[in-house]
């Protein structure tokens, strides 16, 4: 098992790790719209979700693995009304690679965000 704590992508606020590497598969924790230094970004869904997505990204590939690797994710929204436009932006984010998802609207996220994202992916 190898725990993934790296400067290129926003520290756990927490005691967790940014993701676990445990055989051929990466555990990435919930990211959520922090940047390397801490400070969030936005107040918008869409510049959160944004910045979600580019957070897994940086998570996976400190990782070993990327974003076409994911094989299942979870997305937790805090308004579901948000379902349609993050649902846009993570088409985007994945291009043709779909994987498995469950989305789950949420009474609160940490910090007050609006969306977290946590996935398992294989290794390179």
């Amino acid at each position: 098992m190898q725990i993934i704590t790296k400067t290129i992508a926003p520290a756990a606020i927490g005691p967790y790790s940014q993701a676990i590497v445990h055989g051929d598969l990466v555990f990435a924790s919930g990211q959520i719209a922090l940047k390397t230094d801490g400070s969030f970004v936005g107040s918008g869904i869409a510049d959160q979700a944004k910045q979600v997505f580019s957070n897994l990204k940086a998570v996976l590939e400190a990782s070993g693995s990327g974003v076409d690797k994911v094989l299942k994710t979870t997305l937790f929204l805090t308004d579901i009304n948000d379902f349609t436009l993050v649902n846009a932006l993570y088409a985007e984010f994945f291009g043709s690679h779909k994987p498995a998802r469950s989305t789950v609207a949420v009474k609160q996220l940490p910090k007050n965000a609006l969306v977290e994202l946590e996935a398992i992916a294989a290794l390179k």
